[in-house]
C-alpha cells in the first residue's frame, strides 16, 4: 500500500513555528493548489483552488521557518494523515500533509517578496518552477 502526496502551490500565510513537548521543532502552514481547465460545454476557463494543511518537523521545520513566507511557491512531498477528535460529543476530523521533503521554487526575487523581479537567479538548491503545469483540457469529473 502507498500513502504518498506531492503538491506544488503557494503558501497561504507565514509558517507557524513552535516546539513539541519533547523539544522538537514543528512548522504548520497552509498551502493553496489551483487546478485550471477549459469547460468543454461552455469553452470557459474554470479554476478550482484547494487548501491544504501542512506539518513539517525537525531540521526541515527550521529551514521552512527561515526561508518560506506567505505567497512563496513550494513543492511538498509527504503523506496524508487524518486526525479525529471529539468536542461536545461530536466527532471532528482534520486532514493534513505530513511533509518529508520541501523544495522552494521560483526566483530569488520572489523569495524576497520583490514584485519587480530584479534578481532572477534561483535560490541555492532549487529547481526552476514547471512552466506549463496547469494547461490541461480535462474536466474535473
Amino acid at each position: 500500500m502507498l500513502n504518498s502526496v506531492e503538491l506544488i502551490g503557494r503558501v497561504g500565510s507565514d509558517p507557524e513555528y513552535r516546539f513539541m513537548p519533547n523539544g522538537n521543532p514543528v512548522v504548520n502552514l497552509t498551502m493553496a493548489t489551483t487546478r485550471r481547465w477549459k469547460d468543454k460545454s461552455s469553452a470557459e476557463r474554470v479554476e478550482k483552488t484547494e487548501w491544504h494543511r501542512v506539518v513539517i518537523f525537525g531540521k526541515l521545520a527550521e529551514i521552512t521557518r527561515d526561508y518560506v513566507k506567505r505567497g512563496r511557491l513550494i513543492r511538498i512531498a509527504g503523506r496524508i494523515k487524518t486526525r479525529k477528535w471529539q468536542k461536545d460529543g461530536v466527532d471532528h476530523y482534520s486532514t493534513e500533509i505530513i511533509a518529508d521533503d520541501m523544495l522552494m521554487l521560483g526566483s530569488r526575487a520572489e523569495a524576497q517578496g520583490k514584485a519587480d523581479g530584479v534578481s532572477p537567479e534561483p535560490v541555492a538548491n532549487q529547481s526552476p518552477a514547471p512552466s506549463k503545469l496547469d494547461d490541461f483540457d480535462d474536466e474535473p469529473f
